[in-house]
């Protein structure tokens, strides 16, 4: 099911790019809001040490999960659909195909 390069038009590059961008800000965003959180709350050595496993968890969790490849895109879009960083009206403009197979895959 992966898109070729060529599948995708210069808008919708232009509609996956700017929703990719949203998505990411609005997770980086909540989390840089929930390390200030947990930051504030440190009160013991083990307390930051957890912290800095959570740090490692969301880094390698973030890197993973926002992969601008427009072959991957519908994934990427689906995962981030099921995970609330992003709407399905925010991929408006996209064919109606790869929005029926983000939202398909984001059900599952």
């Amino acid at each position: 099911m992966q898109l070729t390069n060529a599948e995708w038009t210069e808008t919708e590059e232009d509609i996956a790019k700017k929703a990719f961008e949203t998505a990411y800000n609005r997770e980086i965003s909540h989390l840089i809001d929930s390390v200030k959180h947990k930051a504030i709350s440190l009160e013991e050595i083990e307390d930051m040490w957890h912290l800095h496993d959570f740090l490692s968890a969301k880094r390698h969790e973030v890197d993973g999960k926002y992969d601008y490849r427009l072959p991957m895109l519908v994934f990427v879009f689906a995962g981030l659909v099921k995970d609330g960083w992003l709407s399905l009206s925010e991929l408006e403009g996209l064919t109606s195909d790869k929005i029926a197979k983000i939202s398909a895959l984001a059900r599952m």
